[in-house]
């Protein structure tokens, strides 16, 4: 069980008091489409949401106190997920499987109109996660697109090699904020909620650059994150409850400083449909 020897040393923890318990609501504002992930970090609720607002193509971070709170940092000891559970009483929104991530870099409003290479700043560089490696990228939809817009990312991997390129990625025709763009359930070349690496990559340090082949109207955010853990909704009748350390030998482990949100895959839309959670994060 990584970051505890036993069961035994994981009650220790709750016994002194080494445990963190938060809760969360979205309630999200756009319409999502059935079988397109979606980004819960830009709804409305608690967390505040987020909306990826800060200098064009300039690599941003966000301030881990404005996402589901984990509490301050533990260095030397590991922190870690024991338990997450969701609620909706509105049926649109069951079932709505979720990925927990830190959310560790992002690129703010690549225009899609553009077929010249729009050039990345990398002042800022990953603070969590720094090998790159088993980080991945999604694209988020922050301004209304027309959809079949192609593009590929060039990119440095996990190993510190720059100039690699992504295979060719084809946006869906969801116009909605927050919309993962290369996902859809059946549509030729997408790629599902995180963009496809060069053969051989398992992650990525920094984007250098995208260039789209087929313009389009709208503006994405491209986001370096680190999923963690998966969770899932599956009816209005009763909570959906995961108990890491009950239901797997992991406990997914927070970095000091993340960033936590989720991306969801809805059925249909979710607009007005209140999204209510807790989590309970330990440490030692």
């Amino acid at each position: 069980m990584a970051g505890f020897a036993n069961i035994g040393q994981l009650v220790s923890a709750y016994d002194v008091g080494r445990v963190k318990y938060t809760t969360w609501r979205k309630t999200p504002a756009q319409a999502t489409v059935s079988g397109i992930w979606t980004d819960l970090s830009m709804s409305p609720g608690n967390p505040v949401p987020n909306y990826y607002a800060s200098s064009p193509l300039v690599a941003a971070v966000l301030d881990g106190r404005e996402g589901i709170f984990h509490g301050g940092d533990v260095l030397p000891m590991t922190k870690h997920v024991a338990r997450l559970t969701s609620l909706s009483t509105t049926a649109a929104a069951n079932p709505l499987p979720k990925v927990l991530q830190d959310y560790l870099l992002y690129y703010p409003f690549i225009d899609q109109s553009s077929t010249d290479e729009q050039l990345m700043d990398n002042t800022v560089t990953l603070p969590r996660y720094t090998d790159g490696d088993g980080v991945k990228v999604m694209a988020v939809l922050v301004a209304a697109q027309s959809g079949g817009a192609t593009f590929t990312m060039n990119y440095t991997n996990q190993d510190g090699v720059a100039g690699r390129v992504s295979p060719l990625a084809t946006c869906n025709t969801a116009t909605s904020s927050g919309t993962l763009v290369t996902s859809a359930p059946a549509t030729a070349g997408t790629q599902g909620p995180y963009l496809t690496l060069q053969d051989g990559d398992t992650g990525v340090r920094s984007i250098e650059g995208v260039t789209f082949f087929t313009p389009d109207v709208g503006l994405i955010c491209l986001v370096l994150v680190k999923p963690l853990c998966t969770t899932a909704m599956r009816g209005i009748d009763a909570p959906a409850e995961h108990n890491y350390w009950i239901d797997g030998p992991v406990l997914p482990q927070v970095v000091d400083g993340a960033y936590l949100n989720f991306i969801a895959h809805p059925t249909g839309s979710i607009a007005a449909a209140p999204i209510h959670g807790d989590a309970t994060f330990v440490w030692g």
